[in-house]
């Protein structure tokens, strides 16, 4: 079914003013200097590598690091022109709301042609407003922005039984992050039961294909230490099975909100099986992080969850009544949420240090190598040579700047530190509101 030209512009005012929401709530963060962590920055640096143009040398995992040799996510490099153009931190952060916005418009359109009007404008509003998305704007840029929109399309694909589409968006996702090739491979396994033996048996052992090459070759061909280095996450020193049984109530709530949102319908759709090896990788991880709903993991969920409770609506009709419940639980995950504090004039109030922050980063001089801490490295990666602490390892930086006050455990005496890390001496020019920059004389 064909949507209408109303439907259309229908999608496009909600992808268009949820992603402004999401724009204002990334750039008001960035410039509030609010730390989430230094992801950002690595992925600039990344973007800002390849519009060298050059390899995607991030100096923060460690001098002369390619990245390519942590995460395989060559996709980022679609980025650079846009970066060249515009070199800074928001043009990543502003790259991420635009993928989550075109997702949006994809899954807005699938709904309403599918399901009618009025339902699919709620399912696509809520799928705008979910949790997984909003927690992904609020931790800044991750490469699994570029998952959603090809996640929406090769789901809508899927909808319409257009199964040589769903395998052209599907492969592109081995190219956006090393997990997502077994995400391709359920794809392929979700064909063969809808009845595509041949094209659902090339694409799954193709994917898994493609994922041990990623694995095995690829990555630690690009790694000094000649591994994957998360390979160890899986389990941690205690073994997958103890590790699944970590905060089980946790994860079964992850689980439980993540196919609430949809009205619980997604479960009526094969589609939804595509949910398993993220969950699988997460709850089998040794890492905290992994197992809630905060963070950007959930973001690669949401596209996935929101075409199966379309699909499973297309198959049953009945099922549209599911939409409501979805509904109460997507306001009820609103309450206290990024979007939700647009409303509340304080988001707009400039935190005490921001000035000092300002102050700081501007004495550091452009082109400058500067080691730092995650406080400020987000505003120093456009201009500088960047370094963290904790990966610093045998450069030597003109500047050292850390916010010994945010409680995330630099050094306080950055003069002392630097002088024993690097040699030499250095001078402490700027020490205000926990922010400390010392200079290599």
């Amino acid at each position: 079914m064909t949507a209408t030209r109303a439907q259309h512009l229908l999608a496009a005012v909600i992808a268009l003013v949820t992603g402004a929401a999401y724009a204002v709530v990334t750039l008001v963060r960035f410039d509030h200097f609010t730390i989430a962590s230094f992801d950002n920055a690595i992925f600039e640096q990344a973007v800002k590598s390849y519009a060298g143009p050059g390899a995607p040398v991030v100096d923060i995992k460690g001098p002369g690091f390619n990245i390519l040799g942590d995460h395989f996510s060559p996709v980022t490099a679609l980025i650079a022109p846009f970066y060249r153009l515009f070199p800074s931190a928001q043009t990543i952060l502003l790259a991420q709301v635009v993928l989550i916005a075109v997702s949006v418009h994809v899954i807005a359109v699938l709904a309403m042609r599918t399901v009618g009007t009025i339902v699919g404008a709620a399912i696509g509003l809520a799928y705008a407003l979910s949790f997984g998305l909003q927690s992904a704007v609020e931790a800044d840029f991750h490469e699994v922005a570029f998952a959603a929109p090809l996640l929406a399309l090769a789901g809508a694909a899927y909808v319409d039984r257009r199964f040589d589409r769903v395998v052209l968006w599907s492969v592109p996702l081995l190219l956006v992050k090393e997990d997502l090739g077994l995400t391709v491979a359920v794809v392929g396994g979700v064909l063969w039961l809808a009845g595509e033996r041949r094209r659902g048996a090339a694409l799954a052992v193709g994917a898994v294909a493609a994922t041990a090459l990623i694995l095995l070759v690829i990555v630690p061909g690009f790694n000094a230490g000649g591994a994957y280095a998360y390979s160890g996450t899986l389990g941690g020193d205690r073994g997958v099975v103890a590790t699944l049984l970590d905060a089980p109530g946790r994860k079964i709530a992850t689980v439980v909100l993540t196919v609430a949102i949809t009205g619980f319908a997604a479960l009526a759709s094969p589609w939804v099986l595509l949910v398993l090896p993220t969950f699988a990788w997460r709850f089998a991880g040794d890492v905290p992080f992994y197992w809630g709903t905060e963070w950007h993991y959930s973001l690669v969920l949401m596209p996935i969850v929101f075409v199966a409770m379309i699909d499973a609506i297309r198959r049953r009709p009945a099922l549209r009544w599911a939409t409501p419940v979805g509904l109460v639980v997507g306001g009820f995950m609103m309450v206290g949420s990024p979007v939700a504090a647009l409303a509340d004039p304080v988001t707009y109030d400039e935190p005490p240090r921001v000035d000092s922050a300002r102050t700081v980063v501007s004495l550091v001089p452009k082109g400058a190598s500067v080691e730092a801490d995650i406080g400020l490295m987000g505003h120093l990666v456009t201009d500088h040579t960047v370094y963290w602490l904790g990966t610093v390892g045998s450069a030597t930086p003109e500047y050292v700047l850390f916010d010994v006050a945010a409680g995330i455990g630099s050094p306080s005496d950055v003069a002392a530190y630097a002088e024993q890390a690097h040699g030499g001496t250095y001078d402490v020019i700027y020490d205000d509101d926990g922010y400390v920059l010392a200079q290599r004389r």
